[in-house]
């Protein structure tokens, strides 16, 4: 590609962390910001590439882009009587990130963080890197270990 990618603090701390990764840019379509299009940008299948949902309580759950997590199985996961999405407006405020951008990776507090049992079906998924337009391509396990992230059954 040959234009210069701007690390993010995502990117940084998985440095610090001495985490291997890549960067991967892609073409942001401000229209539509779902995973399903981010993974025909990358030209990956879309179960490798996940996107970070944010619930209340706060709780965030890592799922392949084209599932949808299963509400049950992440309040059994968290311990939680029921859980729900956080509305949009609360996202940037909670987390530091906004929708279309929002990484497992350094947001503003820890939040017990979930994933899909599936990531471990890879060698190297995607997150997004924490801004529109950049993913991260990371190892499973090593997301897992630097989020404290549970691994657990979490779509319908």
């Amino acid at each position: 590609m040959g234009e210069k990618v701007s690390k993010t603090n995502a990117a940084r701390l998985l440095d610090r962390a001495k985490i291997h990764y890549e960067l991967i840019p892609y073409r942001v379509d401000e229209d539509d910001l779902a995973a399903v299009h981010v993974a025909e940008q990358l030209g990956e299948p879309i179960e490798r590439v996940f996107k970070t949902l944010v619930l209340r309580g706060v709780l965030i759950c890592v799922v392949p882009g084209d599932a949808e997590v299963d509400l049950k199985a992440a309040a059994r996961a968290s311990g939680n009587k029921s859980v729900e999405m956080l509305h949009m407006k609360d996202l940037l405020p909670t987390t530091g990130y906004i929708r279309g951008g929002c990484s497992p990776i350094g947001m503003k507090k820890s939040f017990p963080t979930y994933i899909h049992s599936t990531c471990r079906l890879y060698d190297s998924i995607y997150v997004s890197a924490g801004v529109r337009g950049l993913q991260i391509r990371i190892a499973p396990d090593d997301l897992i270990r630097t989020t404290d992230t549970s691994v657990v059954d979490l779509t319908v």
